[in-house]
């Protein structure tokens, strides 16, 4: 386990919602008391930080920032819920690897639940319930009518030594949970949940963080289950930080699209994930590695091992033409390195299609390892511009793998 990464501090110092005004009938907007509650701990600045406790009940709310040294902590019963008056949502800047919000130009919506350029947070509870009541911006995005990039549901940038654990996340406007320019990040015992028709509901994406954690979890959303990203195109060339030492451990669930990704906004480059573990059922893929021509950056030391997946329509994909692009300025010579991905010990039952691997014509994808594999499926493997090698694997994957024993 790597739970140990991020110690669990207990805070003796508590204060509560209600302390501030809040009231948690459904209905009284509670911005402000979370706001206030927050400020207080803030300045207070207690030794050995403060716990906001939220009791049972529901709370609606607007966004609001976290600070430092703080525990937002959810009795059984609790439910920190969204505000849908999307028009006093506020906006903030890019994030300068995008160089734009990832749906439109321009800003973006600050996430339900925002921290920037903090230290030692923990979110966690009695499986008390976070609730982005998205079903409105989804409509928006449906209906086209967005004028900015939807609202993460939790969003953390530059921030380092966070725990969410214990905790039900359910019906994020856009992506759950965005630890962005992170480091030791604990992500575990968490329930993440939405429609499989929410779009871009994606349960957990590190990006531009290194250190993360993500262990025993179920997801069941709209979009990836874990997708590991870092950065957009120039944006993300230009900034540079890529994603390393990932761990995911036993996670289960299920999408229309991905178990397990890497990318496809993989610019500022991907090294040293580990996932382990996996159970994922009624999927689009089960793992999906998605870069594209424009992105650079250098996929490397990628392994995913020990999964089982049922009602899968492809099992393995590995891709080169995957993604969009913010606008026209990317350089369709900055070509990603795909290098060394080991996929083993993996067992699917009603795969339609074991899997496909096709490279960049100038970039092959380069130590593609496959072990173990049984994707018993109705077509053969897809492949092209892809070397690497394979033993133990049905059916068989394709030529460009060379076959070896041992």
């Amino acid at each position: 386990t790597c739970a140990d990464m991020v110690p669990m501090r207990y805070r003796k110092d508590v204060i509560s919602i209600t302390d501030f005004g809040g009231v948690g009938d459904g209905r009284t907007l509670n911005t402000v008391a979370f706001r206030r509650a927050i400020y207080r701990i803030r300045h207070l600045n207690r030794r050995g930080g403060t716990v906001l406790y939220i009791p049972p009940g529901v709370w609606l709310t607007g966004s609001f920032n976290l600070t430092s040294h703080m525990t937002l902590y959810l009795a059984k019963g609790a439910i920190i819920r969204a505000t849908q008056d999307t028009l006093n949502w506020p906006l903030i800047a890019p994030l300068p690897s995008y160089g734009r919000g990832r749906e439109l130009p321009g800003g973006r919506y600050m996430s339900f639940i925002h921290g920037d350029g903090i230290n030692d947070v923990i979110i966690t509870g009695e499986n008390g319930t976070i609730d982005g009541q998205g079903d409105v911006w989804w409509n928006m995005w449906r209906q086209r009518s967005l004028k900015f990039t939807r609202p993460n549901l939790i969003e953390l940038v530059h921030s380092k030594n966070i725990i969410i654990s214990h905790v039900v996340f359910r019906n994020a406007p856009f992506w759950n949970i965005h630890p962005v320019y992170c480091s030791n990040v604990v992500v575990k015992y968490v329930t993440i949940l939405a429609p499989p028709d929410s779009p871009n509901t994606d349960g957990i994406d590190p990006d531009s963080s290194s250190n993360v954690c993500i262990e025993d979890c179920y997801i069941s959303t709209g979009d990836d289950l874990v997708a590991v990203k870092s950065g957009w195109d120039e944006y993300g060339i230009a900034y540079g930080r890529p994603s390393s030492h990932i761990t995911i451990r036993r996670l289960t669930g299920s999408s229309p699209f991905a178990g397990i990704a890497i990318g496809s906004e993989t610019s500022g480059g991907i090294e040293n994930v580990l996932a382990e573990h996996v159970n994922i059922f009624n999927c689009g893929i089960g793992i999906h590695v998605k870069t594209n021509a424009g992105r650079g950056g250098v996929i490397q030391n990628i392994t995913v091992t020990d999964v089982y997946m049922e009602n899968v329509r492809k099992g393995i994909r590995i891709a080169g033409d995957v993604g969009d692009h913010p606008d026209d300025k990317f350089n369709p010579n900055a070509l990603p390195i795909v290098d060394g991905v080991t996929i083993g010990n993996v067992w699917g039952v009603n795969v339609q299609q074991p899997g496909s691997m096709q490279g960049i014509k100038n970039s092959p994808f380069t130590r593609i390892c496959l072990s173990n594999v049984n994707l018993r499926g109705g077509t053969p493997w897809k492949c092209s511009d892809v070397s690497g090698s394979a033993l133990g694997v049905h059916p068989w994957p394709c030529a460009e793998l060379i076959s070896t024993h041992g």
